[in-house]
């Protein structure tokens, strides 16, 4: 089984931003290690104001995308290209 939790590496250490579920003790890890996901704003042409603006305007959006009925769009193209 697999499971995948967020951490952050600090000092040697890998802080964990969750906890996983029913893990014992001594659970062997392996670590993968992601580039950050912040975005370098003025590489795309934006200020840190316009973007707050740009997250605020879409926030409305955000129920709607994540809703269950939206999974159907995850695998759009490979569905129709089946089709």
């Amino acid at each position: 089984m697999l499971v995948s939790v967020q951490g952050i590496y600090r000092n040697g250490r890998i802080d964990l931003i969750e906890n996983p579920n029913n893990m014992p003790e001594g659970t062997r890890v392996i670590v993968t290690f992601v580039e950050s996901s912040e975005i370098d704003l003025a590489s795309q042409g934006i200020d840190r104001t316009q973007a707050e603006f740009l997250r605020a305007s879409l926030a409305t959006f955000s129920e709607d995308w994540d809703s269950p009925e939206m999974t159907i769009y995850d695998n759009y193209d490979a569905a129709k290209a089946n089709s």
